[in-house]
């Protein structure tokens, strides 16, 4: 069954050219012409991916993918005609996993779509043992529970969005290992992830804010990456 593609722009010259290469590549479309009824539709018609406008009426692309990102991890792709590196930051902070600049070639993005759905579906490096794998990790106070997805920090469950759960277990099976942003990018993004480095640096912000209460720290290594560090270790 191919895979479902919301498309959520009030120019309707974009959203035909973006519905006739996605339904070249035989994915099928479903379209909304402003914020609220791109969460409308998000909810009737459950896609597999979201492309997300920015500016739109009723309910701007912020919000709207804040409104998604609490009750779903399905990528969104945001659409911004801005190329102010503040839109792309703050986008991803409300838990877009890539954004494309208008005008854009309709290829790129198709090319996007199909590298995050291959990362939807798990399309990352990953342990030669299966078992290894989906067994717990703990470093310090933090747990990890791959199976289940759960993460909890002194016995408190904490919660955390896709990436961000994918970037802790990259470090927590990996402590006191310095792992630059590029190799970030292929352990949580995939091989095909195209957009800016950056994004590690805003997601592990995320992270630590949300982990103020664990014992082992993810450190800033200057001008290469970054590393977790268990308690005492420091």
């Amino acid at each position: 069954m191919s895979a479902k593609i919301l498309v959520a722009d009030d120019e309707q010259n974009i959203v035909r050219l973006l519905r006739l290469y996605l339904r070249n590549e035989g994915f099928e479309v479903v379209a909304a012409a402003d914020g609220k009824q791109a969460l409308e539709r998000f909810g009737s018609e459950s896609p597999d991916l979201v492309l997300l406008d920015l500016m739109m009426p009723q309910m701007s692309g912020f919000d709207v993918c804040t409104e998604i990102r609490k009750k779903s991890d399905v990528p969104v792709i945001m659409l911004t005609a801005r190329s102010d590196d503040v839109d792309k930051i703050v986008g991803l902070e409300m838990g877009a996993d890539d954004y494309v600049t208008k005008p854009f070639n309709p290829r790129e993005v198709v090319a996007r779509v199909k590298a995050a759905l291959r990362r939807r579906s798990w399309d990352r490096e990953s342990s030669d043992d299966p078992e290894e794998e989906a067994a717990p990790v703990t470093v310090g106070n933090v747990t990890l529970e791959p199976a289940s997805r759960d993460v909890t920090v002194a016995g408190t469950r904490v919660r955390l969005r896709q990436r961000e759960f994918d970037l802790l277990e990259a470090f927590l099976r990996h402590p006191n290992i310095v792992l630059d942003r590029e190799r970030l990018l292929r352990l949580v993004w995939g091989q095909e992830y195209e957009g800016d480095t950056r994004t590690i640096d805003v997601h592990v912000a995320w992270l630590r804010d949300k982990l103020r209460e664990s014992d082992a720290k993810i450190e800033t290594v200057w001008g290469v990456g970054y590393k977790l560090v268990p308690a005492g270790e420091a």
